[in-house]
């Protein structure tokens, strides 16, 4: 019995995992594994790192952004391998994400709300950030068609950028419904739909503002 009640644990995580990777797929999001909390033990995180940064909040490889995918055969095909892999989103490609803390984001959509501005989805992630999906600055071909911000960062730095950041190319974000250790998730206070993103420019000082304000 205890065997059955696993696999169908099992089976539960990796079918919610692989749908949510499925429905990004359907929008043209591509995804990739991302680690996640063990169940037991006394490790933060699924990889085989000592003292891991970012415990169940990283890419499964090096490779994520050569090998994210919007190909069902490819989700279905990890997590069958991965059941309990979390999910990593790539930005700029089809989005950037300019990241928040909570307490800045949460009035910012207040005023988001009070003045009509146009805003795309937007998730929590374990009620301590939040996560502003806009339109990208993409990756040119030429880089003199690229325009650089100081609030760009990537993982390696994310740590050191505790305010407002902002994740374009080379960057990733954790996507809902990600589980984070001690019991913190991710998750969608605004869900994404088909259709455009809100210029970044536009919602920029409403989220510079909040965070001044925070």
């Amino acid at each position: 019995m205890l065997a059955v009640t696993g696999n169908r644990r099992q089976r539960a995580a990796r079918d919610r995992m692989a749908a949510a990777a499925l429905e990004y797929a359907v929008l043209g999001w591509p995804c990739f594994p991302g680690a996640h909390p063990p169940v037991g033990g006394d490790r933060a995180c699924s990889c085989d790192r000592v003292g891991c940064p970012d415990p169940g909040a990283h890419p499964v490889s090096a490779a994520w952004k050569l090998e994210a995918s919007v190909d069902p055969a490819m989700i279905r095909r990890w997590w069958a391998e991965r059941p309990r892999a979390n999910l990593v989103l790539p930005t700029g490609r089809v989005f950037d994400v300019i990241d928040v803390p909570a307490t800045a984001g949460a009035r910012a959509l207040e005023r988001i709300a009070r003045d009509d501005l146009p805003v795309g989805p937007v998730a929590s992630v374990g009620g301590e950030r939040h996560l502003f999906f806009v339109a990208t600055r993409g990756a040119p071909a030429d880089e003199d068609e690229w325009w650089s911000c100081h609030l760009d960062t990537s993982p390696e730095t994310v740590t050191e950028t505790p305010g407002m950041r902002w994740h374009c190319r080379d960057s990733y974000v954790m996507a809902p419904p990600s589980v984070l250790p001690y019991g913190r998730d991710v998750g969608w206070l605004r869900a994404p739909e088909k259709g455009g993103l809100p210029d970044p420019l536009r919602l920029l000082e409403v989220l510079s503002d909040s965070c001044e304000d925070a």
